[in-house]
């Protein structure tokens, strides 16, 4: 292959990019970003890459969930607390089942772009361009809002740099302490099953410092009183993140510092295109969606160009078939993968294969088939002798009523409540949790 340049994948193909109606505003904006201190560092990005490779080992599992789309007029200290508490909430579950560490990833702090199935939409005989994040255009159905603005990328640094800060804080700062396991559970949640079995893993784990402190033992211990929470989000907007893109002073390598993980979409993940050309150069934990039309042969190739090296932890393969579409799909992904020794993380996303549109016209998606591709995807590993590594989650610590079913069931009249998403449907932190116990159950038995 042609030696990588940080600017080597525009001479590829690059799909899914804005047409922005003035190119010297961007370039303007884009030099900007590049004198911007990066949102996360070098050393981070390889901490993660080794704690992934504990997955792909067959250590630890990787728990990666957050926003569909983060969006401005969501961004809220609170709301970034209460996903962050969820995610904690879920590490917690699956740690105390599965007896191994849980790798947490957010989708958070910069994924604000989304691909689209159409460049425009129309309404009432009105054409528009798609809304494709708050990164690029607003959501808004006008002539102005559907515009490209440059402006909005430092929008999106500025934000992503305050959601990183406060991650941090929450992180080291005392909120993740076990010690504190019965103050995750939101209000909402106090009513509901799922809640009720969390508070009940929560007494046990209390019970256990104590036991721990008694003894004599765990009071000094950092592990129980902060964790590793990591970023990620998808490169889609391919100027975004070469401006991003560092090169580390201890190494020389480069890595794109808008997130410690990055991931190509099942859209973008051509083997001669401008997705996957810029992150092969970067040296971040790579992620790339597999759906239904994925080839095996195609995914070997890709394990070729994105982890030459063959590095354990670089590389998780993200799975997104849809609810009885894995037992179909996925065995000759797996099988070609062993056949040709390639060490990847396997994780499953069982959001976007199972959007469908509800009776009063949302978007939406059913539980029940989110923990049916789950439970195929673990069931596809079990019989092909690999390791089901992780999963990757569309979720919220809010209230929204955006996915139906679930114990505390949402139904598809209960959708208008409160759907607040600016793309795809998430779970509520119920769900999330529902979702949580069941996976820890089928990690429990993997496991043993």
């Amino acid at each position: 292959m042609k030696q990588w340049g940080l600017t080597s994948w525009r001479g590829k193909e690059a799909l899914q990019q804005p047409v922005y109606p003035n190119a010297e505003h961007l370039a303007q904006v884009e030099s900007s970003l590049e004198k911007m201190p990066p949102l996360v560092f070098a050393g981070e990005a390889r901490q993660l890459k080794n704690a992934l490779a504990q997955v792909a080992n067959g250590h630890s599992f990787l728990l990666q969930g957050g926003d569909c789309a983060e969006s401005f007029a969501e961004f809220h200290a609170n709301n970034i607390r209460d996903t962050f508490k969820v995610m904690l909430q879920m590490a917690v579950v699956l740690t105390y089942a599965g007896k191994c560490p849980i790798v947490k990833v957010g989708r958070m702090a910069g994924q604000f772009a989304k691909p689209r199935s159409a460049g425009s939409e129309t309404i009432n005989g009105v054409e528009l361009p798609s809304y494709r994040g708050d990164i690029i255009n607003g959501i808004e159905f006008t002539e102005q809002a559907r515009l490209s603005d440059p402006e909005r990328l430092v929008q999106v640094y500025n934000q992503s740099a305050s959601t990183m800060n406060l991650l941090r804080a929450f992180a080291q700062g005392g909120l993740a302490d076990l010690h504190q396991v019965h103050k995750w559970n939101l209000d909402f949640l106090n009513s509901s099953p799922a809640g009720g079995r969390f508070q009940s893993v929560a007494d046990k784990i209390d019970d256990a410092l104590q036991f721990m402190e008694a003894c004599g033992v765990g009071a000094g211990l950092g592990q129980l009183k902060e964790t590793e929470f990591y970023t990620s989000h998808e490169a889609l907007l391919l100027p975004y993140e070469q401006a991003l893109t560092r090169q580390d002073s201890f190494t020389g390598d480069w890595y794109d510092c808008s997130a410690h993980m990055l991931w190509i979409g099942d859209r973008t993940r051509q083997l001669d295109g401008a997705h996957v050309e810029f992150l092969r150069g970067v040296k971040n934990p790579i992620g790339v969606k597999a759906g239904p039309s994925m080839d095996p042969e195609d995914l070997v190739r890709l394990c070729d160009v994105l982890n030459p090296e063959n590095e354990a932890g670089r590389l998780n393969v993200i799975v997104r078939m849809g609810a009885d579409k894995v037992e179909e799909g996925m065995p000759a992904l797996i099988r070609a993968i062993q056949r040709e020794g390639k060490q990847v993380v396997w994780s499953c996303d069982p959001m976007h294969g199972n959007t469908i549109k509800a009776s009063t016209g949302y978007k939406t998606r059913r539980v029940n088939d989110v923990l049916k591709e789950v439970q195929q995807f673990f069931q596809v590993h079990n019989a092909e002798g690999s390791y089901a590594g992780g999963v990757h989650f569309e979720m919220t610590g809010q209230n929204v009523t955006e996915c139906v079913g679930g114990s505390f069931e949402v139904t598809e009249a209960d959708l208008a409540d409160r759907y607040h998403t600016h793309c795809d449907p998430r779970l509520n932190a119920d769900q999330s949790l529902e979702l949580a116990f069941m996976i820890s159950e089928t990690l429990k038995k993997a496991r043993s």
